[in-house]
């Protein structure tokens, strides 16, 4: 393992002081090309300058110096990290670097020093040789691959996420181009990278075309798994999981567009998931019977079904978050290249949320999977948004709604009360693009009124009845938030450096063909 030189930490004060005195130069830190501003109103502006000074506080102080591979999480006052790593936590730190460069945070040789630590591990890191991809769980202070987890003791069987290491690549398109001196490493990796090993041309059952699986191990794991030759034509054995990648609406689409890109995929993976269920008695499993019609692309016979909420038809993800309807939306520009399916979505997301946050009592919104307030982990979510019938759900009593599917099924508890609601900061950054002025409204009250912030940001989650805070921070949610506070002061500086004319030229006309069904419908928008 290649040592590089230990960083000073910096302190949340320090970090807020490098603000301060940054910030009338902010465009000269801002690559030429790259970051344009938005022209909003400068104490908006200072306002996330700030929650980025403090957010990029808990992501160095999880960091290893000499490694410089974050931990998954850390305490609340930023003293004590997890030993463990994720490919998604790797490549929420090296974009999260480029952000806190291009916001003037800190320097072009501090941020370069940072990511070539970072990049000089993963050259050394233990990978799976027939398809490149990096294993899930690591020793942030050794690099080594973990086979037991440092709290319990249990055993980790190595596994190959796909949708982890879609993050992970996706950073390293961001480094090779945001920093040159770094290209030649970061591209070297990447290229290394391939995703054909995940998808499986014969995809899910009921579905028109290949998808990709949630990942796979490279030994016989002891649950359920599907031992086959690996789809990238390695030779190798693979033993993929027993699910696949069917939604649509899902954080892991972000492989599938990396894999498109890359030539790895096939384009017409984007009609390999489901919208929705199909319509019937026969799927009223799922939360809402949808409405929809058919649709064909490349004579791919679709079904763009909707599930709705107040008036607005929507395409639902899988348990109802913020997270996985709108993290992708960070790094590639789905409304700009998908005018008819995401431009329409994104936005009719962000208000289902905020209107459950209303229609709960909760005065709140932001839902989304984080540390759970009340001890662990745990998946909340806009429950009638999302497709699993016991989906997340959005208070700490884990209140299911169970609405009538007509001719099927009579709802057990169509309009129910909800007790303790749980809102999740990071989802309210998510919403910037679509509602700047409601996100930061929702942030700064539960800032101010419910205290969820100390000395690396805005704590993981917070209950809103009983005030109870999970007074800790989560690498991957504090990566979202400095992703989508960057993307607002630099206009979209991050999608930027993703895409390139390979990416837009493979890439953009399958997502310009989709259309969704979904539909302001009675609500008429903003």
């Amino acid at each position: 393992m290649r040592k590089t030189t230990r960083f000073v930490l910096a302190t949340a004060s320090a970090a807020v002081l490098a603000v301060t005195t940054a910030a009338p130069a902010l465009a000269d830190a801002v690559p030429t090309g790259h970051g344009h501003g938005h022209g909003h109103d400068t104490s908006e502006t200072r306002t996330l300058e700030r929650y980025a000074a403090d957010t990029w506080a808990s992501l160095v102080a999880m960091t290893d110096p000499d490694t410089g591979l974050p931990s998954d999480n850390i305490d609340g006052a930023l003293q004590s990290a997890g030993a463990y790593t994720s490919p998604t936590n790797i490549g929420g730190y090296l974009w999260s670097t480029v952000t806190a460069r291009d916001i003037g945070l800190i320097d072009r040789r501090e941020a370069r020093d940072r990511m070539r630590a970072t990049l000089d591990t993963l050259d050394h890191l233990e990978r799976n040789d027939a398809s490149g991809m990096f294993y899930n769980w690591y020793d942030p202070a050794s690099g080594v691959k973990l086979t037991t987890w440092p709290d319990s003791g249990d055993p980790v069987e190595p596994f190959l996420s796909t949708v982890d290491n879609g993050w992970l690549a996706a950073s390293l398109r961001i480094v090779r181009e945001a920093e040159p001196s770094l290209a030649r490493q970061a591209d070297a990796l990447y290229r290394s990278m391939d995703f054909g090993a995940f998808f499986d041309p014969a995809g899910a059952a009921g579905l028109p075309a290949g998808t990709n699986r949630g990942g796979f191990w490279d030994s016989p794991p002891t649950g359920c798994s599907v031992e086959a030759p690996m789809y990238n034509g390695s030779g190798e054995t693979a033993y993929y999981t027993c699910h696949h990648y069917d939604t649509t609406v899902s954080e892991s689409r972000i492989a599938t567009y990396l894999g498109i890109a890359n030539g790895q995929i096939p384009p017409t993976a984007l009609y390999g998931t489901h919208r929705t269920m199909p319509p019937g008695c026969d799927w009223a499993w799922q939360e809402q019977l949808p409405t929809g019609t058919t649709r064909t692309y490349a004579g791919f016979d679709v079904w763009e079904g909707v599930y709705s909420y107040d008036g607005m038809s929507f395409v639902p993800s899988w348990g109802g978050s913020m997270f996985e309807a709108l993290m992708p939306d960070l790094l590639i520009p789905e409304s700009e290249w998908g005018e008819n399916s995401w431009a329409l979505n994104h936005p009719i997301t962000v208000a289902v949320q905020e209107r459950h946050g209303q229609d709960a009592g909760y005065g709140y919104w932001g839902f989304s999977p984080a540390s759970d307030p009340f001890g662990g982990y745990a998946e909340y979510g806009v429950d009638l948004a999302g497709m699993r019938s016991d989906g997340y759900t959005s208070d700490r009593e884990k209140t299911d709604v169970d609405i009538d599917r007509p001719g099927c099924s009579v709802g057990t508890n169509p309009d129910p009360q909800f007790g303790d609601g749980v809102v999740t900061p990071h989802a309210s950054f998510l919403a910037l693009p679509y509602d700047r002025e409601g996100a930061l409204d929702n942030l700064s009250r539960i800032e101010d009124d419910l205290g969820a912030y100390g000395p690396g940001g805005f704590y993981d989650a917070v209950a809103v009845h009983s005030g109870t805070i999970a007074e800790r921070y989560l690498s991957l949610d504090q990566s979202m938030i400095m992703a989508a506070i960057g993307n607002e002061l630099t206009g979209d500086s991050l999608k930027d450096y993703v895409v390139d004319r390979d990416m837009e030229r493979t890439l953009r006309p399958a997502m310009r063909a989709q259309v969704f069904s979904s539909s302001w419908g009675e609500s008429g928008g903003r």
